[in-house]
This record gives structure tokens, C-alpha cells and sequence, in this order.
């Protein structure tokens, strides 16, 4: 190592780098080898390693969108993210924040996911806390019209929610099931079929029934419409056997829920209160612009004739 840090600089490791992007998954292979002993072997370069991998992460994201070593760079940034000392440090939650889960959004994603998610993993279980941060980032790039993209996100959230803790899950649970709701009704028998088989993980069904009074009402109206109208058999079989599951877990909730749901009261009351505000806003806008009331608003009180 002596002799070998006169030679192995920034300028070295930057050159290393932009190999990765060769064609030969063989040499691919040797560079990442390379790449880990000296990250293992130079610890002044370690810092320099972190931030040009996520300096080439964010021209990936932002500029080229293709490369052909980010597998074997996310194989790299797994081990060295298994290494890291806690409490996680804010530079590394910033790498976790701003390249790795922005690198979902990526066209080839289907190429390097697997690594992707054991990077996020890897993070979830140093620190648990990190789990709704990940959760809110994938949801807020989750895939509206390609399926297996959609499919490699539901299996990744099935990971995280396994290594999320019961007060973290609290804040991630609203938003989390609006989307797992609209995946039971996805059209798409595939996404269909995996986000029900979240109810095969006990340990995800425990966290459900523990916020059921949020979480019931949600999905609810969803199941009962996939047992109606999707097309698929399977779909049936599986959303039919989740029904079980809520009813056996709490009688009386999932009966008004069900009741709700048969009224045609299923509507979410957060969602009309939402579409409330936005109404009163523009009818307020309106009234400014013009000094009249808005059509179909009463007229303001002591407004001239």
C-alpha cells in the first residue's frame, strides 16, 4: 500500500470509475473486486470513493440514463453501507436521499433493481428510522403505467415494511396503503395478484391490525370491488381470502366498513374534506376577482346588491 499511494489518487480512481461502464460483465467483475480492496486498503480515499460513485449516480439519473456498471457499483456501496457506524451519519442519509432513491426512477431499472433494494434494505435495518424516508421515495416514483417496474416496487416494499419498526410504519401507513389500495384494484392481474400476498408476511399483517381503525377503511372498499368486477380468477381467490383475514381480525369494524362500502359511503372523508378546500379556495379567488359570488356559493353576507 505504501508504494501504491503515490499512484492511486483521485485522478486514479475517477479513471477506475468510468471503466465500469465497459460492456464485459467480466470486467466489470475485476474492477469491482479492485475497487473494494482499495476502498478496504486506502482509507483517506474513502470519502473521494462515496462521492464520485454518487457524482456518476446523479449523471446517470439526470443526464445519460444508461450504464452499463450499476449493478456492480451498488454490490460495491451494499458492502460498504453494511460497514457504516451508528448513528448513520448525515452525509451518508443525504446519499440514500438524493442518488440512490432517485436512481428508481432510472428506464433500466429492471438491470440493477436487485442490488438497489438490498442497498435499501441495508439502510432500513442499520436504522429503522430511515424506513419511512425510503418508503415516501419510492412512493413518490412509483411507476403509473409500466407493470413489472410497478411489480420489482411492490416486492421492494414488502422488504422495507419487514425491517420498518411499528412507530415508523405510523407515519408512512396513510399514504403507503391509498397506494396499496389502487393496486388491489389494478386491472393488471400481476400487480394484483403481489400486492395481496402482502397478507401471506405475518409480520406486515401485524402492523395492519395494529392501526386497523386507519388502515381497514382504506383497502376496504378496494377488496370489495375487486371481488366484484376484476376479471382474473386468481385475483378473486386471493382479494376473497384478505376479505377473511380483515373480518376474523375485527367483526365489528370491518362490518361498518362493509356497510360504509354498500351505502356508497366508502368515499374517504379526507378526500372530500381535500376537494373542499380546493372548491372554497377558487370560489374565495373568484370573489376577489370579480366582487361577485361564485356560482352555486351563496352570496357573502352583507355584500350590495
Amino acid at each position: 500500500p505504501k508504494i501504491a499511494k503515490r499512484f492511486i489518487d483521485h485522478v486514479f480512481m475517477l479513471k477506475l470509475l468510468d471503466l465500469f461502464d465497459s460492456e464485459d460483465p467480466r470486467e466489470r467483475d475485476y474492477l469491482k473486486t479492485i475497487l473494494h480492496r482499495i476502498y478496504g486498503k486506502f482509507m483517506p480515499l474513502r470519502s473521494f470513493i462515496r462521492k464520485a460513485i454518487q457524482n456518476l449516480f446523479f449523471k446517470i439519473i439526470y443526464e445519460s440514463d444508461t450504464h452499463n456498471g450499476i449493478a456492480e457499483l451498488l454490490e460495491i456501496l451494499g458492502s460498504i453501507i453494511n460497514g457504516f457506524a451508528l448513528p448513520v451519519k448525515e452525509e451518508h442519509q443525504v446519499m440514500l436521499e438524493k442518488s440512490l432513491i432517485p436512481l428508481h426512477k432510472v428506464r433500466t431499472l429492471n438491470s440493477f433493481h436487485q442490488q438497489l433494494a438490498y442497498c435499501m434494505a441495508q439502510y432500513a435495518e442499520k436504522d429503522p428510522r430511515l424506513a419511512p424516508l425510503i418508503l415516501h421515495g419510492t412512493l413518490r416514483l412509483w411507476p403509473a403505467t409500466n407493470t413489472p417496474k410497478e411489480v420489482l416496487f411492490l416486492n421492494e416494499v414488502e422488504e422495507i415494511l419487514e425491517l420498518t419498526q411499528p412507530p415508523e410504519f405510523v407515519k408512512i401507513q396513510d399514504r403507503l396503503f391509498r397506494r396499496i389500495s389502487k393496486c388491489i384494484m389494478s386491472p393488471h392481474f400481476q400487480v394484483a395478484e403481489r400486492v395481496l400476498f402482502l397478507w401471506n408476511n405475518d409480520y406486515i399483517v401485524k402492523l395492519i391490525n395494529s392501526n386497523r381503525q386507519v388502515l381497514f377503511p382504506i383497502v376496504v372498499g378496494a377488496l370489495y370491488k375487486n371481488s366484484k368486477h376484476h376479471w382474473n380468477s386468481t385475483v378473486h381467490g386471493l382479494t376473497y381470502n384478505v376479505l377473511k383475514l380483515l373480518m376474523e381480525a375485527d367483526p365489528t369494524l370491518f362490518d361498518e366498513c362493509s356497510a360504509k362500502h354498500r351505502d356508497g359511503g366508502n368515499q374517504d372523508p379526507a378526500d372530500d374534506e381535500e376537494r373542499k378546500k380546493k372548491w372554497d379556495k377558487l370560489a374565495t379567488l373568484f370573489t376577489e376577482k370579480t366582487g361577485k359570488p361564485a356560482p352555486g356559493m351563496p352570496k357573502p353576507t352583507g355584500a350590495g346588491g
